[in-house]
């Protein structure tokens, strides 16, 4: 099976049982997402969504969250993996919207990597999910299962999965595909214990035929 066939096995069987495919951040504005984002780097979305509401309460836009201190901020998010930096990130983040974007989440990757707490998955994830741009965010979900099928080969960092993946990917289908793959790996194809008596995948998966060839 050719690379080219196998991204299209995975793609039509993506379209067929998940469609609908979507980030399971709570948000409802750009503002919001890129919040969350930040704050979801090493910690599950399940407990950001648990923080966020009270965050957005206290502060409901990026110009209030400017103006917020340490002391004020850090009690709603010290559940979190990294409290310290991440309050510091997005009060850092708030700041240089209001100073440099005018009050405006910025649009593209090169402009919102400038910001505090941001780098190259968080803003491929803004720019895809509020702009569904053809943009692919690689996390430990997305870096494992791409490598499991065969999607990727020998790709040693996000960076070079990005560009493999974005080579057979339709530019139309990248920013769903995002959340077919970080899905996949978050339900499915588990890290330690993959699920591969139900995944509809095994046909072409390498890491799969490699366990039918040694027995496991």
């Amino acid at each position: 099976m050719t690379k080219k066939e196998r991204f299209a096995f995975v793609i039509d069987y993506f379209e067929h049982h998940a469609p609908n495919a979507e980030t399971e951040l709570i948000y409802d504005n750009p503002y919001q997402l890129l919040v969350a984002v930040i704050l979801s780097a090493q910690c599950t979305d399940k407990r950001v969504n648990m923080t966020t509401p009270a965050i957005f309460a206290q502060y409901p836009d990026v110009e209030a969250l400017s103006r917020a201190t340490f002391d004020d901020l850090f009690p709603l998010i010290k559940s979190i993996s990294y409290p310290n930096n991440k309050t510091k990130h997005l009060i850092g983040m708030a700041r240089m919207v209001m100073e440099d974007f005018h009050g405006e989440i910025p649009s593209t990757v090169p402009e919102l990597v400038k910001l505090p707490g941001v780098g190259r998955k968080t803003a491929n994830v803004i720019t895809s999910v509020v702009y569904q741009q053809p943009n692919m965010a690689v996390d430990t979900h997305v870096f494992r299962v791409s490598a499991r099928l065969g999607l990727t080969t020998n790709a040693k960092t996000p960076l070079q999965t990005e560009q493999q993946l974005l080579q057979y990917i339709p530019e139309e289908k990248v920013h769903i595909a995002h959340h077919w793959l970080i899905l996949h790996g978050r339900y499915i194809c588990l890290a330690r214990s993959p699920k591969c008596g139900e995944c509809g995948l095994r046909p072409v998966c390498k890491y799969y035929k490699t366990l039918v060839k040694t027995g496991m």
